[in-house]
């Protein structure tokens, strides 16, 4: 049994206990849509259309804090403290949780993640040829798209709307194209966030483009690692609190490290950076997920870690990393 007990199968059974808590929760827990939900401030994508979930993200009160009360409180239709306290609790909430986890929500948490892992799965035993990693240029061009989507469709789209320069179908415009929206309401046997939305040529424009968002972001992950995770806007809403996390990454790039690029090969998001040498430096980047592959595929003792605050909790090494490569091998055959 402990030849095949791995940081991954912990993960994965951490990702499909959330998986069923957050998609089907109100089974279990007596919740429906906003009401008794677990946090409504949750940092990884669980959609609040899903009215079977057990909670929803911290974008979702966002966009609608932006429309219905910060808006109002720039034309002044509304006062500060009520215009912003909502906002302000949402984030505190928010804030509370990554200090706990911090952007291991992502890599242990997020229904999406898993689904895009799962995929991934079955496009490796389906022998699709895998892209191991994606070049350094294509990842930094990458990464502008999730900051545009954040600044954009999280914040800006949504006051517009509010103050009333765009219609009311940009006041969630996130949620709008969210994969996750479509992934959960199916999950439960609900077709209808699928179905093109003809009500204005707004909605039908936003319907379109998630369903073909969707539908790539399936194709895609069938060869390449979480396609959708690279551009979502919930890394740089964590990557604003990360600081504060007492779960992080960690890298004590000795001399005993030389810089093979294992944990840059390992890694399902493609950070380069993660094979800088640095001593004892907290490396948990905005794009991290902190899903631990790159822990586990370094052939050094103590070089790579998951530390909480200053305890470790989990540290690569020579024994470890023989008995991951193996059972990858198998995996792959």
């Amino acid at each position: 049994m402990d030849k095949l007990l791995t940081l991954t199968v912990l993960r994965r059974i951490s990702q499909l206990f959330f998986f069923v808590i957050l998609v089907y929760g109100s089974l279990f827990m007596t919740t429906f849509y906003s009401e008794d939900k677990l946090t409504g401030a949750l940092p990884s994508l669980s959609c609040a259309y899903d009215q079977d979930g057990g909670d929803y993200c911290v974008l979702i009160p966002l966009q609608h804090q932006m429309d219905h009360r910060v808006a109002g409180v720039i034309d002044g239709t509304s006062s500060a403290m009520a215009g912003l306290m909502g906002t302000a609790i949402t984030l505190a909430t928010f804030f509370i949780l990554i200090v706990v986890l911090n952007k291991a929500f992502c890599g242990w948490t997020c229904p999406l993640g898993f689904f895009q892992e799962v995929i991934s799965m079955i496009g490796t035993k389906l022998k699709i040829k895998q892209v191991n990693s994606l070049s350094f240029e294509v990842v930094k061009k990458t990464r502008v798209i999730k900051w545009f989507i954040f600044i954009f469709f999280i914040f800006i789209f949504p006051v517009l709307t509010g103050l009333g320069f765009l219609g009311h179908e940009f006041g969630d415009a996130f949620c709008r194209i969210c994969p996750s929206r479509i992934l959960t309401t199916l999950a439960v046997g609900d077709a209808s966030q699928i179905v093109v939305d003809n009500a204005s040529a707004g909605y039908m424009t936003f319907s379109i483009f998630a369903d073909l968002l969707f539908g790539l972001m399936i194709a895609l992950a069938l060869f390449i690692k979480q396609p959708f995770c690279r551009i979502c806007p919930m890394l740089p809403m964590q990557a604003v609190f990360k600081k504060f996390g007492l779960l992080r990454l960690v890298k004590n790039g000795s001399s005993k490290c030389d810089t093979c690029s294992s944990c840059v090969s390992a890694c399902p998001m493609d950070i380069y950076e993660i094979q800088a040498p640095v001593v004892n430096q907290n490396i948990t980047f905005t794009d991290c997920t902190l899903c631990g592959k790159c822990v586990e595929f370094c052939p050094h003792d103590d070089i790579m870690a998951f530390k909480f605050a200053p305890m470790p909790v989990f540290s690569s090494s020579k024994p470890y990393f023989k008995k991951r490569v193996k059972i990858d091998k198998w995996w792959k055959k």
